[in-house]
């Protein structure tokens, strides 16, 4: 009898935020597959594997007895470019390979809004053209060209395209942020500040990625782009979190263009944990319509912009001393802020 539900990437920011939602609907029989270890409190209710999607033998033997999949797993931009395309890529073929050939109901597949690359326009639609930015956006591109093939051979494969995503445990680069924040300090916004940025709170997610695996296959085999429904500008937003903060400080715009090109140098020489995505498209609109996920989904948002990043932020504070000392290059853990925290003295 097929009664689990696998979770590729369990152990990351989504994962253990998905197992939670799960765990919340009733379902006892969640599996995880990650290449890092599962060490959160509900290790002890939870089938962890530790192993990688780019496995293939790995992934057939945790795709046994399996009734739904949720594709989180992921190299994010700070790894290498092999590392990611062969993770986005390879992963997907091999989760849906198994998933094929174990007659899995549906596979969920998390993409992203990079496939957008940097568009001439707003709001975005599912329909608008895919051009990607970076080693990241062009990987999970052919992601979805492979998921799409699913399809066709008869899968049910909902891809799910998310802005960036924030709530519990999400650290990585807004970690930089919330410190600056939390130290007394207040924050330059790459440009004026004034365009609208789109982003969504993980709690969003998990409801958007549920309503794809119990509503009725014919409703949820498409693509849906996926986000906050009410948001302001950038400095209006993460003005919310220095208030929060409570020491009067202020976002503050800084001319675009130099910014950039200080921080593209900066990350040639690896003083910046920055990526092109992050500071190429930091002082510009990004926005989705999340029309198709409203009418075909039900999909309903209950956090804006500014409610997701207090309540980040005030997570943040809350475990500060749970990651202290510690960095890496995924959501789970602080990213170096190199040259970067020098010039926060100065705001």
């Amino acid at each position: 009898m097929k009664e689990w539900v696998l979770v590729t990437g369990g152990s990351g920011f989504l994962g253990i935020n998905l197992i939670r939602h799960l765990m919340a609907h009733g379902e006892t029989k969640i599996r995880s597959l990650d290449i890092a270890p599962f060490d959160y409190p509900e290790k002890d209710k939870v089938d962890c594997v530790l192993g990688d999607v780019r496995d293939l033998e790995m992934v057939r033997r945790v795709m046994k007895d399996v009734k739904w999949v949720v594709h989180t797993a992921a190299a994010l931009p700070l790894y290498s470019e092999k590392d990611i395309y062969s993770t986005e890529i390879d992963g997907m073929k091999n989760v849906l390979m198994a998933a094929e050939e174990e007659g899995v109901e549906r596979v969920v597949d998390i993409s992203s809004t990079a496939v957008y690359g940097v568009p001439d326009h707003h709001p975005l639609y599912e329909s608008d053209p895919l051009i990607g930015v970076g080693p990241y956006g062009h990987a999970k591109i052919k992601a979805e060209e492979v998921a799409m093939d699913a399809r066709k051979r008869g899968m049910c494969v909902p891809i799910l395209r998310p802005k960036s995503f924030i709530g519990p445990e999400r650290l990585g680069v807004f970690a930089l942020f919330y410190d600056w924040a939390y130290t007394g300090h207040g924050f330059p916004m790459i440009g004026s500040g004034n365009n609208r940025y789109q982003l969504m709170d993980v709690d969003d997610l998990d409801d958007a990625i549920w309503l794809t695996l119990t509503l009725p296959k014919e409703k949820v085999n498409e693509t849906f782009n996926i986000g906050a429904k009410e948001y302001t500008t950038m400095k209006e937003d993460y003005q919310a979190v220095l208030d929060r903060a409570g020491y009067g400080k202020h976002v503050v715009g800084m001319p675009a263009g130099l910014l950039i090109f200080i921080l593209r140098i900066l990350e040639m020489l690896h003083l910046s944990p920055l990526y092109p995505w992050v500071y190429e498209t930091a002082s510009k609109d990004s926005f989705v319509s999340i029309e198709k996920a409203e009418m075909i989904l039900g999909f309903s948002p209950k956090y804006s912009n500014k409610q997701a990043l207090v309540r980040n932020y005030e997570w943040y504070v809350e475990h500060l001393d749970e990651f202290k000392g510690k960095s890496g290059v995924s959501h789970r853990v602080p990213w170096k802020q190199g040259l970067l925290a020098v010039a926060k003295m100065f705001f």
